[in-house]
């Protein structure tokens, strides 16, 4: 028995001995490995996209080359501009026109951009629509201006300033050729169109009106027949349509607008208020001012 043990049992040695089957592990390059290629790949991406850059730059550089004496070339076949016409302008100067498309007589026509030349003349203060188009033999551009229609005058900071059909400020000077509606106040071109499309009725009244005035950005006073000595009527800030056909209505029944009166307050919904002209002294101006009630 002990003979067999002392065979069976595994000495020291073989105790220290691995195992054959036992794994090796070494360090991990794969991660150094890409970044160090992401790296180079990167620099070669930015050297092709600067030789590209500078490549594009001189290509350009001959084109652009070839494109002027491409038009110095017909310059002298006979493709330069014999006139400009402009239709349609009534404030807007020729000055002003040439200093906006800045081009001659002489220049090249097919080197006038229509697109350009619309855009600068469409920045011009009275313009608001235009359309150009080239002809040749002979070669001329045509250009068409609608115009600003001027509807009213607006008073504001001590200045006058004309407004167009749809309540737009023509940042121009202008003297109106005949008398023209006046409005005034803060906000007031904003809102005039709204306020037109109630009482622009085709009624006797409303070609009486001189001026109206934007009271507080709320509500409107309408003045008839002089800036100074008419009669103010004081419209309410609601039911504005309400309010003029009240005053259509009473004026036909009772003709008060003939009647020597200052004001009609129609702000109340059932009452009107009339203030009559005190006789023996002098009349005060109509208020034209902004003002708050």
């Amino acid at each position: 028995m002990n003979t067999e043990e002392e065979k069976t049992s595994p000495s020291p040695t073989e105790e220290k001995k691995a195992p054959e089957n036992s794994v090796v592990t070494l360090p991990c390059e794969f991660p150094y490995r890409l970044i160090g290629n992401a790296i180079i790949l990167g620099i070669i991406f930015f050297l092709a996209s600067v030789t590209l850059t500078l490549k594009n730059d001189l290509i350009n550089k001959q084109l652009i080359s070839f494109q002027d004496s491409l038009y110095e070339l017909s310059s002298h076949l006979g493709f330069t501009i014999d006139d400009i016409i402009i239709r349609g302008r009534h404030h807007t100067t020729i000055e002003e026109i040439n200093n906006a498309i800045g081009l001659t007589r002489q220049d090249n026509i097919l080197k006038a951009n229509l697109n350009d030349i619309r855009y600068q003349v469409e920045q011009l203060p009275w313009v608001k629509n235009v359309a150009v188009k080239k002809s040749f033999f002979p070669n001329i551009i045509q250009i068409d201006i609608d115009e600003h229609e001027v509807k009213s005058l607006w008073q504001y900071n001590e200045r006058f300033h004309p407004i167009d059909e749809d309540g737009n400020v023509i940042e121009a000077d202008y003297i109106p050729p005949q008398q023209i509606l006046l409005i005034v106040g803060a906000g007031a071109p904003e809102n005039i169109n709204n306020l037109l499309s109630i009482i622009n009725d085709g009624s006797e009244i409303f070609k009486r009106i001189k001026a109206a005035n934007y009271i507080s950005e709320r509500r409107w006073n309408i003045i008839l027949d002089d800036i100074e000595h008419g009669i103010t009527i004081m419209l309410p800030e609601k039911n504005v349509e309400q309010a003029w056909k009240k005053l259509i209505k009473i004026n036909a029944e009772k003709n008060i607008l003939k009647r020597k009166l200052t004001k009609i307050d129609l702000r109340l919904p059932k009452k009107v208020i009339v203030t009559i002209e005190k006789t023996g002294k002098p009349r005060k101006k109509a208020a034209t001012k902004e003002q708050k009630l």
